[in-house]
């Protein structure tokens, strides 16, 4: 419930500061006095958008901070889905700067305006005769039935299958857009994968290839360099083994004469060794060499297939030429299970639809078994506040299509007269007459559902003292539930109250300010009294002020 509200410079308004209790809260004033003020700061806390019109001195920011009791609200996973944190007491704060710019925070954390707009549905509902409009929506409708249907666990059941419903169907069309893909590029890839795996391709393979093709395209040069290299080194006048052995010998003789001469030998000796073994690896390689057309033709042969592969895919190696058959094997893979997953899929779907259909037959059924129970309170209700011809034909039926809460089709047709033809609420009900029936139905749905604050804003206008009392009559029962302010001109509803605040103007150095009030029990009557005869009080109009508090 609203606890308390702040408004600094907004409007006609310098400094405002008041707390409110449960209950019936009645507030009064003049025409003009500021009452519209007071709501339109109240809008502010609940989303309405600003601007530098609000600004009473424009040299200053106008501030407006309302607090809110919502440990009953249950509202912790709306403040989780907003990402706010959550407090039991609550305070709503909103800032107009003199730039024009606007701020907003919930429990100091900063908020944009739809945040506020979420949470302002939880937390008051301001009604005037032209909101009762609200009234004429499907939406809300399917709200008053579903409240008398206890079809809030249901209907969440729904809303998650609907989901599931929804994604799985997505699901399948996108199988199916791939299949259609598919079908123009399957014979293609098939084509390249089948190329890509004739090629028998391997990591590191063109390296090897490439040399040798060289070894092969160049074997009577090699072995020509390779046979003088051999003569090089085993030569009987020339070789370098020969010549090396005699170094060797000659400095085996001086090794024995110290340890440097002894170092020579085993280096000479050291690289004998290797020359030794390089020469034996010379002969083994000339042996191995020979000319083989043959191979040449098939090395020559893979290599055209590479570089053809690696021009035509735009691949700078092998290994991009594996993965790319690995994704083409891939894709032909997929292509040719897709039927299976679309079957899959499908399954899937209409395990889903039978889910969906059985919790919407369900709720179908509550809300046939409640409408008999709607359209009898509604019909009682109407007939105390003077609608006693008032009559409702409601009706739900079960369509194919699943809507965002059911299979349903509402009809909601009303006739506030004997004799007149039911028709939608909106061209069978006149201003007062909906203001009347939201009152009524609000009644209703306080016994179902937890409402947030509700202020009326003038429903009461143009009816009379006798009806007006009723009015008041079903206030006061719906306070004993949920808080309720009501703006009235009517001192019959005005009387009614367990507080009374007074909204009033005032010139100060030519100055006009609007002011709230909290009254006493004697300045209760005075204004009551007031009501009744106007500025000059009579006694008989203190009198009757007296008796209608009384």
């Amino acid at each position: 419930m609203l606890t308390s509200l702040s408004i600094k410079n907004y409007a006609l308004i310098d400094n405002l500061q008041v707390n409110f209790s449960n209950g019936l809260t009645i507030i009064t004033g003049e025409t003009g006095a500021g009452k519209s003020i007071l709501l339109g700061g109240l809008s502010l806390i609940l989303g309405k958008r600003a601007d530098l019109t609000h600004i009473k001195d424009t040299s200053k920011k106008c501030i407006i901070e309302a607090t809110f009791d919502i440990a009953n609200y249950n509202l912790k996973t709306i403040f989780r889905e907003e990402d706010i944190d959550y407090e039991s007491e609550t305070i709503i704060r909103r800032e107009i700067l003199p730039s024009g710019k606007s701020r907003a925070f919930v429990n100091d954390s900063p908020v944009n305006l739809n945040t506020l707009a979420v949470l302002g549905e939880y937390l008051i509902d301001i009604h005037s005769q032209h909101q009762t409009l609200e009234l004429t929506n499907n939406d809300f409708q399917f709200q008053i039935i579903d409240a008398l249907a206890s079809n809030d666990s249901n209907l969440q059941d729904y809303k998650l299958k609907l989901k599931l419903f929804k994604d799985t169907e997505k699901e399948l069309n996108s199988l199916y857009n791939l299949k259609a893909e598919s079908v123009k590029e399957h014979d293609y890839n098939v084509f390249l994968l089948k190329e890509l795996e004739e090629a028998k391709l391997i990591s590191g393979e063109l390296e090897m290839l490439e040399t040798e093709y060289e070894t092969l395209s160049n074997v009577e040069d090699i072995k020509e360099e390779l046979n003088l290299s051999n003569q090089l080194l085993s030569d009987e006048q020339i070789g370098i083994l020969n010549t090396l052995t005699t170094l060797k010998n000659s400095l085996l003789k001086l090794s024995e004469i110290s340890g440097t001469y002894k170092e020579l030998y085993n280096r000479v000796n050291s690289t004998l060794i290797e020359l030794n073994d390089l020469f034996g690896d010379l002969e083994n390689t000339q042996e191995g060499l020979e000319a083989n057309p043959n191979r040449l033709e098939a090395v020559n042969t893979k290599l055209q297939v590479i570089h053809n592969l690696l021009l035509k895919h735009a691949a700078i190696d092998i290994e991009e030429l594996i993965n790319i058959q690995i994704k083409l094997s891939n894709k032909v893979s997929s292509a040719e299970n897709i039927d299976d997953d679309i079957q899959l899929k499908l399954k899937e779907l209409n395990s889903n639809k039978k889910e969906l259909d059985t919790i919407a037959k369900v709720i179908h059924q509550k809300r046939e078994n409640a409408i008999p129970k709607l359209v009898l309170q509604l019909e009682d209700k109407l007939a105390d506040l003077g609608m006693e011809n008032a009559k409702f034909d409601i009706s739900v039926k079960l369509e194919d299509e699943f809507l965002s809460n059911g299979k349903d089709n509402l009809s909601l047709l009303f006739k506030a007269n004997k004799g007149g033809d039911f028709k939608p609420l909106k061209k069978a009900a006149s201003g007062g007459e909906l203001s009347r029936i939201m009152l009524a139905i609000k009644s209703i749905l306080s016994k179902y559902i937890q409402l947030p604050s509700i202020m009326f804003d003038e429903i009461d206008t143009g009816v009379s003292g006798e009806i007006s009392n009723k009015m008041a009559s079903i206030m006061i029962k719906m306070s004993k539930s949920l808080q309720v302010f009501t703006i009235t001109h009517l001192p019959q509803i005005a009387a009614k109250g367990d507080t009374h605040f007074k909204v009033y103007k005032e010139d100060v150095d030519n100055r006009t300010a609007t002011h709230l009030v909290r009254l006493n029990d004697d300045e209760r009557i005075v204004e009551i009294a007031q009501m009744l005869g106007g500025k000059k009080m009579s006694s008989s109009a203190i009198a009757h002020a007296k008796q209608l508090l009384n």
